[in-house]
């Protein structure tokens, strides 16, 4: 995700190759950072709706390890539901990507959005969830911990 002169990027891309096995120029200068961005608000949004969605299969007695087997595949299905799931239902939030510093994407994507005059609700809930967890001892904790904020919610662990 780069943003910059064309020019000095096509001059610069192996290098950048060299970092990462994806290299895109997404526009001017700044254009890379707010991808990022972007790419941040998806990503919790995705484990938020996963977080949501296995708790309430949880609560209505199916077993969460089966409810994965059947969506993974489909269109539900994501790289980051399996990446997460696995690591929810074994409760295994050691840090791939910390709570703390998805907080600090947030709010940037927050600070981004609001400088545009874009309208993105979703996002602020979403780091309202992350500030609980952050507050509630999950901030070291990788994102996956969001479902923690559904268990308490649920009184139930998954």
């Amino acid at each position: 995700m780069v943003g910059g002169d064309e020019n000095t990027f096509e001059k610069y891309k192996e290098i950048l190759f060299k970092m990462g096995s994806s290299v895109t120029r997404c526009g001017e200068l700044g254009a890379g950072n707010t991808t990022k961005l972007a790419n941040q608000i998806i990503v919790a949004g995705n484990i938020q709706a996963v977080s949501e969605a296995f708790i309430l299969a949880k609560k209505a007695g199916v077993n969460p390890e089966c409810v994965f087997e059947a969506i993974k595949g489909g269109l539900a299905g994501s790289t980051v539901m399996n990446a997460k799931v696995p690591m929810m239902i074994n409760d295994d939030v050691k840090p791939g990507f910390r709570v703390d510093l998805h907080i600090k994407d947030l709010n940037n994507a927050l600070e981004c959005a609001h400088s545009v005059g874009a309208v993105v609700p979703m996002t602020s809930q979403i780091q309202e969830i992350m500030q609980y967890l952050h507050n509630n001892g999950d901030g070291s904790s990788d994102h996956s911990a969001i479902i923690h904020y559904y268990e308490k919610l649920a009184d139930i662990k998954l």
